[in-house]
């Protein structure tokens, strides 16, 4: 019985991720992963979801955005050329590095599956960014951080609301300050841009 669980499963995983085209992001994978652990009776095969999907969904996301957040700060912290938007890109990096490490080390816990990759309209964006000449670059970056980071406060905010995991919810409530504080600095810099 237990091995025709297992077999179940994996192959329930293997369908769910090769259903999952190419055009898929690596959020929408991760998902799927946690929707088929979600469902599964049998520990032993995959283990089970440590949390209620809505939280595993949200740490998807917010492990996805954090990525985000974090390459296209390298490419602004090379390729900006106001010195407030360097610093700002630096902080941000440094932020989400610790942000995107208490994500991982909960999601382990958890058994959350994390995205690994930027998905495809993300890393488009990345492209986008790095083909910028530095005369464009400041703009379109700060266009594209605010409006990313308007999206992640609104993520952590509903979570720190409505989060069911104790956990998951300690840790949107706990960075919510973090990323108000970034979208304060955003928007002041954007601002002095136009």
């Amino acid at each position: 019985m237990r091995r025709t669980v297992y077999i179940f499963t994996i192959g329930a995983v293997l369908f769910t991720l090769g259903s999952c085209k190419s055009d898929k992001s690596s959020t929408a994978a991760a998902d799927s992963v946690n929707r088929v652990k979600d469902i599964t009776q049998n520990t032993m095969a995959r283990g089970t979801l440590g949390v209620k999907i809505s939280d595993a969904e949200f740490a998807t996301k917010a492990a996805s955005d954090g990525m985000v957040e974090v390459e296209w700060s390298k490419i602004a912290s090379e390729s900006a050329v106001n010195p407030q938007l360097k610093y700002f890109a630096r902080m941000i990096i440094r932020d989400y590095g610790k942000i995107n490490k208490e994500l991982a080390s909960i999601a382990g816990k958890k058994n959350i599956t994390l995205p690994l990759t930027l998905d495809d309209e993300n890393e488009k964006k990345s492209i986008e960014l790095n083909e910028k000449s530095r005369a464009d670059f400041d703009k379109a970056y700060t266009e594209a951080i605010a409006k990313k980071n308007k999206k992640v406060f609104e993520l952590m905010q509903q979570e720190a609301k409505d989060g069911k995991d104790a956990d998951v919810k300690a840790f949107a409530a706990k960075n919510v300050s973090v990323v108000q504080s970034h979208l304060n600095m955003i928007n002041v810099i954007h601002d002095s841009l136009k």
